[in-house]
């Protein structure tokens, strides 16, 4: 079923009409798959970071596969955390498509509470951004090889650059509650431009 109306008739519930007026267009999981690659990339390249830079092999590859484990664990965090509190949340609008899965693991709550659970959780996954690069620099100090230097680099551009520039040109730049969202307040959109929609109190 699509969230937008055809004819003009009014949608079931308010929260549906201002995700629908907001962003119409019903994310292809191929889509949402691709959206997902820079953050899958981070993992990739931030394992084999870590493996080759922890210092005896015997706790190499394990601390690797953690790494990548706690990448998924974060994804379940902000699914469990933050989706149930989103707009997109039992939609197929969501960037990252995790509005369908989130269904499955909590039932929507109040999405006035969104920026407070924004500014609660996402913390628990900033890590991920610097472990590779702190653990990186020791393995360079510990034995500089310039194949560790072009992982470092490869991670920074892309965790640093690329994702955060990807989700605010195209996930964050059309989202309806971006004006209550910590990362992206004050941004605003083409539509908003030249329209002025109201808040969902």
């Amino acid at each position: 079923m699509q969230n937008t109306p055809t004819n003009g008739a009014e949608p079931h519930t308010r929260s549906s009409r201002f995700v629908a007026d907001k962003c119409p267009v019903e994310v292809a999981w191929q889509q949402a798959l691709i959206d997902n690659i820079p953050y899958a990339l981070m993992l990739a390249l931030g394992a084999w970071i870590i493996q080759i830079s922890v210092a005896t092999a015997t706790w190499s590859w394990p601390a690797a596969l953690l790494y990548v484990a706690y990448g998924i664990v974060g994804v379940l965090w902000i699914m469990y955390f933050m989706c149930p509190y989103c707009h997109f949340y039992d939609t197929r609008l969501c960037p990252c498509g995790y509005g369908k899965l989130a269904v499955k693991l909590r039932r929507r709550q109040a999405g006035s509470e969104f920026a407070r659970q924004f500014r609660k959780h996402i913390p628990v996954i900033v890590p991920l951004w610097f472990i590779p690069l702190l653990v990186g620099a020791y393995g360079l100090w510990r034995q500089f090889t310039w194949l560790l230097l072009i992982l470092l680099a490869a991670f920074a551009i892309n965790s640093f650059v690329l994702l955060p520039l990807l989700a605010r040109m195209y996930g964050c730049a059309e989202c309806p509650q971006k004006e209550n969202c910590p990362w992206m307040g004050g941004c605003k959109s083409r539509h908003e431009q030249t329209d002025a929609v109201p808040h969902e109190s």
